[in-house]
């Protein structure tokens, strides 16, 4: 390439490199859209309809809910990260999406390669809870000890193959080398009033969708999932103070753009977001339920989430864990 040829590329990518920031500049000029991949009412919709309230109101813009459920969370994920990397349509991931790729081969997104995170919104963590009448132990190590002794006699649901609950029992196993029997239902709530039943033992969920059971005596707490103990069951210890060093389970949801998305608008719609997370009304709301969020970079997020996504895929290849 002759010396002109080269001043005409540069000035090309010179353009170019204008044109995003004028765009990124402007933004947002118009609607925002966040896809939550899945049905409305569930944890994702639960977490985004809030934060999307506060950042409209923040920006002048609306931003626009949208739910496309199907594949377990990869078509509407497949949707953004074919969009363009404008700023203008994002994604509402969730953990299950670090893996999603391996348990759906036809997904069509890699997260870590198809998108840019940019906050967390709430990390819900997971326990250990147990039927005592079914299940008669106290502590996780008791738990796990009656596994070697009786290897496939423990029945623990999930809410379906490849939920958070499923792949947390198969952490379990590989960390532990116990076998347990994997019950998988449709959703948690059938997965509770089995376990309320009798008919499954054990479960991994959040503390607070169940907590009046466990002050009625009907369920057990174990161990908590996390870094630390829950507030509203001060004395139930964590599954690293049990033994399983840096055991954490989280079902955690946080915004994504798409990979090309300019830097400034990433930087602006985390600092929006930070701001809507540190009001008063969502974190009552997020507290009723059980969820955790604290401040964070994008940098740190980002760290966060291929954290996950290196933990999560290698127990989804060990287990083998893959559908239609």
């Amino acid at each position: 390439m002759g010396l002109l040829g080269r001043r005409l590329t540069l000035a090309g990518f010179g353009a170019l490199g204008f044109a995003c920031l004028t765009r990124a500049n402007t933004w947002p000029a118009e609607p925002l859209t966040w896809i939550v991949p899945l049905a409305p009412g569930g944890i994702n919709d639960g977490f985004a309809r809030p934060v999307a309230a506060h950042v409209s109101e923040a920006l002048g813009q609306t931003v626009i809910v949208d739910n496309r459920s199907g594949a377990g969370g990869t078509l509407g994920a497949a949707i953004v990260a074919r969009a363009p990397a404008d700023g203008y349509t994002m994604l509402i991931g969730n953990t299950a999406h670090t893996y999603a790729s391996m348990i759906y081969p036809q997904s069509g997104f890699d997260l870590m390669r198809d998108f840019e995170p940019i906050s967390a919104f709430a990390r819900v963590p997971q326990a250990l809870v147990v039927n005592p009448a079914v299940i008669d132990v106290a502590t996780v190590q008791q738990f796990v000890d009656l596994a070697r002794q009786k290897p496939n006699t423990i029945d623990i649901g999930s809410a379906g193959i490849g939920t958070i609950n499923h792949v947390a029992i198969e952490l379990l196993e590989d960390r532990t080398g116990i076998q347990i029997n994997h019950v998988p239902y449709r959703g948690s709530a059938p997965a509770i009033q089995d376990l309320l039943a009798g008919h499954v033992g054990a479960v991994f969920n959040p503390v607070a969708n169940l907590i009046s059971y466990v002050r009625s005596g009907k369920l057990r707490v174990l161990g908590i999932a996390a870094r630390r103990r829950e507030s509203i069951l001060p004395d139930v210890p964590t599954m690293h103070e049990e033994g399983l060093t840096d055991f954490r389970v989280s079902a955690w949801v946080g915004l994504f753009a798409g990979k090309d998305t300019p830097a400034p608008i990433l930087d602006r719609m985390h600092a929006v977001v930070a701001t809507a997370l540190e009001s008063d009304a969502i974190k009552q709301s997020w507290a009723e339920q059980g969820a955790k969020v604290e401040p964070e970079s994008r940098a740190d997020y980002k760290r966060f989430v291929g954290e996950e996504v290196e933990r999560w895929r290698r127990i989804v290849k060990a287990a083998a864990i893959e559908m239609d």
